[in-house]
């Protein structure tokens, strides 16, 4: 086994090599849950979509290459993922005011109620699976969340 113990639980020691592995492994359930989750809620929102929407209401407006910027993602990713919500009459582009070359992505008002609606689900789906958890256990997974993200 690799790495110095970290933690002694009752499984007994945890070694680092052991406990990366077990948080990649878990990660991969919580992601595969968490796209399973957004197709039962809207059949064209994938969890991508998801998230490009939410990022698109927090920024006020934004443009396809600020998405790509924003997630490293490929702009032909982003491009074709832009095209699908717009289709889906999710978000509309605008002209930049500043700018009349440049086309902002807005939700429209099908969008926003659907990003409510499905934002709605997942904190319920939150709540529901951190019922019962101490505060004091929420309040730190919620620092090494924040502090795995940073």
């Amino acid at each position: 086994m690799g790495g110095a113990v970290q933690h002694r639980g009752e499984g007994g020691p945890v070694h680092s090599a052991d406990a990366v592995e077990s948080i990649q492994r878990e990660m991969t359930v919580f992601a595969r849950r968490a796209r399973a989750s957004a197709g039962r809620l809207h059949p064209e929102l994938s969890l991508v979509s998801y998230t490009l929407l939410g990022h698109v209401e927090e920024s006020g407006g934004c443009r396809a290459t600020d998405l790509a910027a924003h997630y490293a993602l490929d702009k032909s990713t982003v491009s074709r993922q832009v095209a699908g919500l717009e289709r889906a009459g999710l978000i509309e582009r605008r002209p930049d005011p500043k700018d009349q070359r440049v086309q902002v992505l807005h939700l429209t008002r099908s969008g926003r109620h659907i990003l409510d609606r499905v934002t709605q689900s997942r904190r319920a789906a939150f709540r529901e699976r951190l019922t019962g958890w101490p505060a004091e256990d929420l309040r730190r997974f919620a620092e090494y969340l924040v502090r795995y993200n940073a």
